[in-house]
């Protein structure tokens, strides 16, 4: 198992290893990277830095105790590519989960994890949600703070930019 609420910055894991994540994490889409591009540090109203980010757009439901994930799965990560350096750059970013791979120059310093699409009820089995920004954005781009237990995950690309998709 591996720790997402540590100092550790992947340095020693591979492409190829499997490994579990736990810990806490968010999710980031499109309009999400755009905004997180575009805003100070100190105006997010959340601290996203040296953390873990996640393509997902969650399917929730809002309940009388709050929100419960139905489904978490990855969006395709290519899609953020854009966004990526300057993020990574900015928030201390330490890694990133999604499906498809990235551009491997875009995240270096940074270590992508994949996670198999069509899954995301396995993926909702693993995680809870702490709490929930910019819904103005709309549920599936809003950024979600979710707390994760034993994700499982294959390192995609590592810190050195050996990678799964080449």
């Amino acid at each position: 198992m591996l720790s997402l609420s540590t100092k550790d910055d992947f340095s020693d894991l591979k492409a190829g290893k499997k490994v579990l994540l736990s810990g806490k994490l968010f999710t980031v889409r499109d309009k999400a990277s755009a905004r997180l591009e575009r805003e100070e540090r100190e105006e997010l109203g959340f601290d996203i830095s040296d953390s873990v980010i996640y393509h997902s757009g969650p399917l929730v439901k809002k309940t009388a105790k709050g929100w419960k994930l139905i489904s978490a799965g990855p969006t395709t990560s290519s899609r953020m590519d854009k966004f990526l350096p300057q993020l990574i750059k900015k928030f201390d970013i330490k890694g990133i989960i999604g499906k498809g791979g990235v551009d491997k120059d875009g995240i270096k310093g940074c270590v992508y994890f994949a996670f198999t699409g069509g899954c995301g009820a396995l993926a909702a089995q693993c995680m809870s949600v702490k709490d929930v920004y910019w819904l103005d954005l709309g549920i599936p781009e809003a950024v979600w703070e979710l707390e994760v237990k034993n994700l499982p995950v294959v390192v995609g690309i590592d810190k050195e930019g050996g990678s799964l998709y080449r």
